[in-house]
């Protein structure tokens, strides 16, 4: 059993920068692969970035260069960079944890736990 909390959302303006960060529970934190994914309203949930156990990261091209997925396995943490914000970034960001032992996952599906999330709101 994994337990995220997401922090670090808030509203800024294009161009602007944030950095989410996803604390998670349990000892067993290493162990699974950790996703970023978002969800506009009226949208479905779509991949955003993901890190594998070993902090290989995987982007989606839409935030591909513009955003870093880092993790830090002694503080169970996963963390996303997010520069040179878009308005079209404006969404539910949600951190999620995969068990599964391929290449990281890009559909929420193939995840099994979940935060709550955090609002991102990008004006331009």
């Amino acid at each position: 059993q994994v337990q995220l909390a997401e922090s670090g959302g808030g509203l800024v303006q294009a161009g602007d920068s944030l950095r989410l960060s996803c604390a998670a529970s349990g000892r067993t934190f290493s162990r699974y692969i950790m996703g970023w994914f978002r969800q506009a309203p009226g949208k479905e949930r779509e991949f955003v970035a993901a890190i594998s156990r070993n902090s290989n990261p995987y982007y989606a091209d839409s935030v591909k260069a513009r955003f870093t997925i880092s993790r830090d396995n002694a503080k169970n943490s996963v963390y996303l960079e997010m520069n040179s914000l878009k308005p079209e970034d404006t969404a539910a960001y949600y951190c999620a944890a995969s068990g599964v032992l391929d290449v990281p996952p890009t559909s929420p599906g193939r995840y099994q736990y979940w935060g709550q999330g955090t609002q991102v709101a990008v004006s331009s």
